[in-house]
C-alpha cells in the first residue's frame, strides 16, 4: 500500500513538472510565443529611449556604449523563463570572472505597470550584482523594444490577471554599440560564454 502511495506521488509530481515545462515552452518556443520580427537590432547609437535604472538614475542606449553589453527583456512576475535566464546570466558572469566587470548587463522590464524602480531593485538583488534593472514609461519601453527588434504582448489569464509573452533571447552588443549576437533561451553554457567573450573582444 505504501509503495502504491509513493508511486502515486511520483506520478503526480512528474505530471506537475511536465505541465510547468509545457507552459514555459508554450510561451517561449511554442505557439504562445510572440512572433519574431526577423530583423536585426539597431545599433545602440541610433536607438532613442529614456528609462530609469533600479537605483533611480536616468538611462538610455547611450548608457550602454563604451563597454560590451548584454540585454534581456522580461518581467518580475514571470514564473519561469525570466528567473531561469537571469540565473543563467549570473552563471555566465561567474564564469567570466574579472572580465564580467567589463560589461553592461541589463534586464529591461516589459511590464512597467507592476515593475517599479523599487520592485526592480529588489528583484535584481537575487541575481549577480552586475545585473541592472531598467523600467520606465510604457511608451519608452515600447520604443526600446522596437529598437532591439524584440516583441512582447500582454495576455489575460483566467483569474482576471495577466501575464506577458516576450522575446526570451539575450542580446549582445560590442563596446561601440554594434549588435554582435544573440543567446537563445535554453542555450547551453558552452555555447553562450564564447559568444559573450566574442562581444568582449570585438573591436569598436
Amino acid at each position: 500500500m505504501r509503495r502504491r502511495t509513493i508511486l502515486g506521488y511520483a506520478v503526480a509530481g512528474t505530471g506537475a513538472l511536465a505541465s510547468v515545462l509545457l507552459f514555459g515552452w508554450w510561451q517561449v518556443d511554442g505557439p504562445g510565443a510572440p512572433e519574431s520580427t526577423g530583423l536585426l537590432p539597431l545599433d545602440l547609437s541610433v536607438m532613442d529611449f529614456s528609462l530609469t535604472d533600479h537605483e533611480g538614475n536616468e538611462v538610455g542606449p547611450e548608457s550602454l556604449i563604451g563597454r560590451p553589453s548584454m540585454v534581456f527583456f522580461g518581467f518580475t512576475y514571470c514564473p519561469d523563463v525570466c528567473p531561469t535566464t537571469l540565473s543563467d546570466i549570473s552563471g555566465w558572469l561567474d564564469e567570466l570572472g574579472d572580465d564580467a566587470t567589463e560589461m553592461n548587463v541589463v534586464f529591461i522590464t516589459v511590464d512597467p505597470a507592476r515593475d517599479t524602480v523599487e520592485t526592480m531593485e529588489e528583484y535584481v538583488s537575487y541575481f549577480h550584482s552586475a545585473i541592472r534593472g531598467w523600467t520606465g514609461a510604457q511608451d519608452q519601453i515600447a520604443q526600446a523594444v522596437r529598437g532591439f527588434r524584440a516583441s512582447y504582448e500582454r495576455v489575460p489569464t483566467k483569474s482576471g490577471d495577466y501575464t506577458m509573452n516576450h522575446t526570451a533571447s539575450v542580446f549582445l552588443f560590442d563596446r561601440s554599440g554594434r549588435f554582435v549576437s544573440m543567446i537563445d533561451y535554453h542555450e547551453p553554457r558552452e555555447f553562450a560564454v564564447p559568444k559573450i567573450r566574442r562581444a568582449l573582444e570585438e573591436e569598436s
